[in-house]
């Protein structure tokens, strides 16, 4: 039985294959990258690569066999079909008979049109008769403090969330949530709804990067559609931007603030603070 993880080069799956290397020999660990140059160290480390496409299916060919357990992260590519690509990998894992298929969600609570493609993937997992995990993650606090250059430049954070809160976790927790379902049990059959302990404000957000840096920052909320043109303006495609503009409206309504504790849970502590992301960030 082998731990294949898809994506193994991206933010979180590399976090993923870090966090198996700690509990698994290296050579029960298959990383499926797109370039094998970008996963050189991981081969370094004793890691299999295998390489493949989400958009080639017979790239998958031989990858998997009865008995695996199998991490399917998400495609992020915009403009892509990920359903289709979803659907590449769910079929190849169907046909080998792997022993757990886990896939890399969104929150069931979530409304916006980001979560259409992870609902339809899901129900692609259900079908496939295939003993599975659905692992629905919150948003990441990278997603905001991974870019702070503007926010310190104008000395605002700026969205169109309202009062809206949001339980966000550091990518590294998601991974170890990841890490504990592939090499644990009783995960089978399962949905975590998976965020941080915490929901927070853009307000409190904000008054966070101001104690960190000294320095007076606030929170501008604006319009979806003003926010979408912010976006726009600084370089973001506009079907992204859209897509963005439109969590927001969902953070709004509260769609992103369930604390459910289950991360905590499962990976046996607390979820990463916020202020220690910012603090990250900064540094």
């Amino acid at each position: 039985m082998g731990i294949i993880v898809t994506g193994a080069t991206g933010q979180l799956g590399r976090l993923v294959v870090d966090g198996l290397l700690e509990q698994v020999p290296a050579d029960q660990v298959t990383a499926v990258v797109r370039s094998p140059e970008k996963a050189a160290a991981l081969a370094a480390r004793g890691v299999r690569l295998h390489t493949a496409d989400y958009d080639t299916p017979e790239s998958f060919a031989g990858l998997f066999s009865a008995g695996d357990r199998v991490l399917l992260i998400s495609g992020s590519e915009v403009g892509k079909d990920r359903v289709a690509q979803h659907r590449t990998v769910i079929e190849a894992a169907r046909t080998a008979g792997v022993g757990l298929l886990a896939y890399t969600s969104a929150p069931g609570s979530l409304t916006a049109a980001l979560a259409d493609d992870h609902r339809a993937t899901e129900q692609l997992v259900l079908a496939s008769g295939l003993p599975y995990t659905l692992l629905r993650n919150n948003w990441y606090h990278e997603v905001y403090t991974g870019n702070l250059a503007p926010v310190l430049a104008h000395d605002a954070v700026v969205a169109a969330a309202g009062p809206g809160r949001v339980a966000s976790a550091a990518r590294a927790d998601y991974a170890a949530a990841a890490v504990a379902v592939l090499t644990g049990t009783g995960h089978e059959g399962r949905t975590y709804e998976l965020g941080g302990d915490t929901a927070w404000s853009f307000a409190e957000y904000a008054a966070e990067l101001s104690r960190q840096t000294g320095r007076e920052i606030a929170y501008t909320s604006v319009t979806p559609d003003a926010y979408r043109g912010i976006l726009i303006g600084a370089g973001l495609p506009e079907h992204f931007a859209t897509i963005l503009a439109d969590v927001d409206v969902a953070v709004e309504k509260g769609e992103l603030a369930v604390t459910t504790g289950e991360l905590a849970r499962l990976i046996g502590r607390p979820t990463t603070p916020l202020a220690d992301a910012v603090a990250a960030a900064l540094r």
